[in-house]
């Protein structure tokens, strides 16, 4: 059961964050036979979802480098990595009773959700910066935080448990506080959309 629980919220963290690094991540993992995928996931062990996942990875590992773009690609993504990280998870368990399989989908997406906020509220932010070099090193930070995070998940369930534990502590604090940001920083945009340019100076008879 532990182990199961970290494989599913493992995978539903992640999705937030990387979905297609995740099912990839996952399925490579499990077709080497390093990993033991509940029956629910067997699937992503499949060389077509592998394929897929690994093109849709270069896709997503492209269009996160981007300035502008990444939140635009964040965007779309909303609408994909949340059910995508409640269904992983409650794949995750469906070989147990339903409720179990209910509960976990709804956690999962929970986790999702969070950590898709977290991300693309750090990376609306990042983006005011004229300079790309802090979008590419935040860009770079979660590929390689998802793919530990992933590992973690896999091998060492209860580090990986407790360390979720601080990431949801710490996003409760810091994700309101991210998206009042955000909200300050598009009205400030509108508002400066809206003023009329000045014109040229009067010029004043004697």
């Amino acid at each position: 059961m532990l182990e199961t629980a970290a494989l599913a919220a493992g995978m539903s963290w992640a999705s937030g964050l990387r979905l297609y690094l995740a099912v990839l991540t996952a399925g490579v993992l499990a077709r080497l036979g390093w990993l033991d995928l509940p029956q629910g996931l067997h699937v992503l062990s499949s060389w077509w979802v592998i394929g897929v996942a690994a093109a849709l990875t270069v896709a997503e590992f492209v269009a996160d480098k981007v300035p502008g773009f990444d939140t635009v690609w964040d965007g779309i993504q909303t609408f994909i990595r949340i059910p995508a990280g409640a269904i992983l998870a409650a794949a995750a368990f469906g070989h147990m009773d339903p409720q179990w399989t209910v509960a976990a989908g709804l956690i999962g997406g929970t986790l999702a959700g969070t950590a898709h906020a977290a991300k693309a509220g750090t990376r609306a932010l990042i983006n005011v910066s004229p300079e790309p070099f802090s979008n590419w090193v935040a860009s770079f930070t979660e590929d390689l935080g998802t793919v530990g995070g992933l590992l973690l998940a896999f091998f060492l369930p209860v580090v990986f448990l407790v360390l979720l534990v601080l990431f949801l502590i710490v996003a409760a604090w810091m994700v309101p506080k991210l998206w009042r940001g955000v909200r300050r920083l598009h009205a400030s945009v509108r508002g400066k959309a809206g003023r009329p340019p000045d014109g040229p100076p009067r010029s004043h008879r004697p």
